[in-house]
């Protein structure tokens, strides 16, 4: 159902580097792309602009916080009932929906619980993370857990870059 990567590692030089390099590959390779987020609250299609010519193949974000939130964009309800909102099957339902919602080539979907246990959500496991990066040749699914981290920026980054090297090894 999803690759489980383990405990991520920190580096905030590294983090910065592999999402200029997601979007200069994308721009090399005219492939666009559109997430939608929930943990990193945007964060992902931040820091993806963040590099000049990104217009050409950044589709959009949606932040789809609140389960709601997410059963309003197009998450099945069924989906979050049946397994959770901090699922790989709700990760999976986030990509795919970014791709279709923006028409890119590529969509990606983030959900899960950084440092501290949801209240909203009894399924929520702190440090844990799960995305999805979706395709025309199908979803990818992972699961990570994360380190301690002394601030929420750090965690979002942390994630960010994850999500550009599974994107890369895609494109």
């Amino acid at each position: 159902m999803y690759t489980d990567l383990g405990l991520l590692s920190y580096d905030e030089g590294e983090c910065a580097s592999a999402l200029e390099a997601l979007t200069r590959e994308l721009i090399r390779k005219n492939v666009t792309l559109a997430t939608m987020e929930s943990c990193t609250g945007g964060a992902l299609a931040s820091f993806i602009t963040d590099t000049e010519g990104a217009s050409a193949v950044f589709k959009g974000a949606l932040v789809a916080y609140t389960n709601l939130s997410k059963e309003l964009l197009g998450v099945p309800e069924e989906t979050i009932d049946s397994y959770g909102v901090y699922s790989a099957e709700t990760a999976r339902a986030m990509a795919e929906r970014a791709r279709r919602f923006f028409l890119a080539d590529v969509g990606a979907g983030v959900t899960g619980s950084f440092s501290n246990p949801d209240p909203a959500n009894a399924d929520s496991v702190p440090g844990e993370v799960y995305f999805a990066v979706a395709d025309a040749l199908g979803t990818e699914c992972f699961k990570c857990r994360l380190p301690f981290l002394h601030d929420r920026p750090a965690y979002k980054k942390c994630v960010s870059r994850e999500i550009a090297r599974q994107i890369l090894k895609k494109l």
